[in-house]
């Protein structure tokens, strides 16, 4: 954990002086006041983004492979995000600009419900098979969305609000996200219930706990942290799906001791991922999603191809 959390600081720190604009520690010793603005309007706010988005998401991503009893679960893989774009594109058609934020987190909430109604109905169900069907579902929601986007002339504020980028995330664009920290605390408090409830419905209702309740409560969490980072950055692919499966396989399944874990490992491969999207074309920023996707895609690929043992 110590090597961790000091990786995670010296990637922070790189972090903070990675850009454009020229910013370097003398500057911010010396006080001057133009260093200071860019450290406390732009490089802090993206810091503080990236570490909200990656630990909230990928901590998503665990809870939802424990309610669904599938490791291949995910928001990106249960159409968590695909109904939350749909809220969003809701929110325009009817308010403007000025986008509902309980519209997109009932809409993710509503279909996250909607997959795990969805997978309880399917029989013989197995690791590959549910992620598909999640996919499905959240293709046929998006090609919904993407009609509606098409037919009232918002597909660009669509297109815009879903690509995962850092670069324009300026202080007062990103406080939202900071509601990842009560659902992460929430996340722990709850761990031995959730726990039980993977366990299956019966061994649930056998220790006395009541299973819907469980499942509407996992299901909350993981709409309201999904919802809000999508709102804030975009999409980040793979990331609630990869980071999960590999705590697991390295530190167990204990659900308590594997959320402060996976809130860590979920913000370095953020964080990774967007000083190489800083950099890959420096000065200017390539979006993140992109390096995300063949980064975390990859991951994926070889954990499909694994050996039966590590099913």
């Amino acid at each position: 954990m110590k090597k961790l959390l000091l990786s995670l600081a010296v990637l922070s720190t790189a972090s903070l002086f990675v850009g454009a604009a020229n910013l370097n520690l003398q500057q911010i010793l010396n006080g001057d006041p133009l260093a200071l603005e860019i450290l406390f309007s732009s490089r802090l706010p993206r810091l503080l983004a990236i570490l909200l988005a990656g630990a909230g998401l990928s901590i998503a991503g665990l809870v939802m492979q424990q309610i669904s009893l599938n490791r291949f679960a995910a928001p990106s893989t249960t159409g968590t995000i695909e109904c939350a774009m749909l809220g969003y594109v809701i929110s325009l058609v009817f308010f403007g600009e000025f986008s509902q934020l309980w519209l997109v987190f009932s809409s993710a909430i509503i279909g996250t419900l909607g997959f795990i109604y969805l997978i309880q109905r399917i029989p013989f169900k197995n690791v590959v098979f549910v992620p598909l069907i999640g996919i499905v579902f959240g293709n046929v929601v998006e090609a919904i969305t993407t009609f509606i986007a098409y037919k009232y002339d918002v597909l660009q504020s669509l297109n815009t609000w879903t690509v995962a980028n850092f670069s324009h995330i300026l202080r007062g664009d990103f406080e939202l996200l900071f509601i990842a920290v009560p659902m992460v605390l929430l996340t722990y408090v709850f761990a031995t219930w959730i726990s039980a409830a993977a366990m299956g419905k019966e061994f649930a209702i056998n220790l006395g706990l009541n299973y819907q309740q469980i499942l509407i409560l996992g299901v909350l969490l993981v709409a309201i942290m999904s919802a809000s980072v999508v709102m804030i950055v975009g999409q980040l692919p793979f990331l609630g799906l990869v980071v999960p499966n590999l705590v697991s396989l390295y530190y167990g399944d204990n659900l308590k001791r594997n959320i402060p874990l996976t809130a860590i490992y979920g913000a370095l491969l953020v964080l990774c991922c967007d000083l190489i999207s800083r950099l890959i074309i420096f000065p200017y920023d390539m979006p993140i999603a992109i390096v995300m996707s063949i980064l975390a895609g990859g991951v994926f690929i070889i954990l499909l191809l694994r050996d039966r043992t590590y099913a």
